[in-house]
């Protein structure tokens, strides 16, 4: 009996899984259809294997903890989605964490080059898409909607590659990056992340970068959120920073969100660096971000709500313009070597750092 990613076709059919006809995918590959398990799928496959999950409305969330998998869906019409209120839950960590798609390592063991693409993850109460202890992880063409966190987060990871994705309507940051989520510590090397033509909108932050170095924010639209880019550090050390944001359009953030515990309300402001070092913010186009928060502007440096300074940012070549209270503001007036060159910008705080 012909054998299939180490389980026989037989088995596999009760598992709801089938072979992908071979004009569309390799012999490794599994099908999930409508009314199946796409966890079932995943604890049958083997590193290397392609999940493919056939349109429709999976109500479960997925854990993933074998390393070389990809879970292909149908974009717009392969949908991850909560159990239904009077549904059985399953119980993996994933599902208690309250996430749709979970893609989890430990310290001494990463979960390397799953890749996650062309499907939809929505209403979670935490996160569309969340992963600890990853290495190359690779996440493309996903939708991530009106999830109670975060849309698509990576922590303690590295080398993620989140591209051509949009992220819509969820509750903190539409793509969020960080060190830890639950320890304090300083600043963790991602790797050299990738974070690039994605579609942010609607969220609280379109991306937070949270004491993390060496990654790059690249060639994304954020729109309507509270802020567009926010790079958060704190007093540890290293510092947060070691990036490039460019190429953005970073256009009207100007939803209103309400202060925190941790932050002062956020409205109108396009990029944020607090407690940053050494990161360059180059040729974004940033406008018409417009709000009355301490936060608010075109491109802001802000000293971190803990203290700790921005220090060796450059802020070049980009164009600034129809942003309030001012396109470009320098708020943090005890941070050293900040500098802002050949910018295009109407107003400046303090005066006289627009090139035109």
């Amino acid at each position: 009996m012909k054998c299939l990613a180490g389980i026989t076709l037989s088995t596999a059919t009760a598992l709801g899984l089938a072979a992908v006809p071979s004009s569309a995918a390799g012999p490794g590959d599994l099908v999930v259809r409508p009314g199946d398990s796409i966890q079932s799928a995943v604890d049958a496959a083997r590193p290397g294997d392609t999940i493919v999950v056939l349109p429709g409305t999976y109500r479960e969330s997925v854990l993933i903890t074998k390393p070389g998998l990809t879970l292909l869906g149908t974009r717009g019409r392969t949908v991850v989605a909560p159990p239904a209120a009077d549904g059985a839950k399953a119980a993996n960590a994933c599902a208690t964490g309250g996430n749709g798609i979970c893609v989890i390592g430990t310290k001494g063991h990463t979960v390397d080059d799953v890749s996650i693409r062309s499907l939809t993850v929505s209403g979670f109460d935490k996160s569309g898409i969340w992963a600890s202890w990853t290495d190359g992880l690779s996440v493309r063409k996903v939708t991530a909607r009106s999830n109670g966190t975060w849309g698509i987060a990576q922590e303690r990871s590295t080398r993620g590659d989140f591209r051509r994705n949009t992220a819509t309507g969820n509750g903190d940051a539409g793509i969020f990056i960080a060190n830890s989520v639950s320890e304090e510590g300083g600043a963790t090397d991602t790797g050299g992340t990738l974070v690039l033509d994605n579609s942010v909108s609607g969220n609280r932050i379109g991306v937070t970068a949270r004491r993390v170095r060496n990654l790059v924010i690249d060639g994304n639209l954020l729109t309507g959120n509270c802020s567009g880019v926010f790079v958060v550090g704190d007093e540890s050390k290293p510092a947060a920073g070691a990036m490039t944001i460019s190429g953005n359009r970073i256009l009207e953030n100007n939803k209103f969100c309400a202060a925190t515990p941790r932050l002062s309300a956020i409205q109108g402001s396009g990029i944020v660096l607090t407690g940053s070092e050494a990161t360059d913010v180059r040729s974004n186009v940033i406008r018409d971000n417009v709000g009355s928060t301490p936060l608010s502007g075109g491109i802001l440096l802000f000293k971190s709500f803990v203290g700790a300074l921005n220090t060796d940012n450059t802020i070049s070549r980009n164009l600034v313009e129809g942003n309030k209270p001012a396109d470009l503001a320098d708020r943090d007036t005890s941070g050293t070597g900040n500098t802002f060159v050949s910018n295009t910008c109407g107003t400046s705080v303090p005066a006289g750092m627009c090139a035109g």
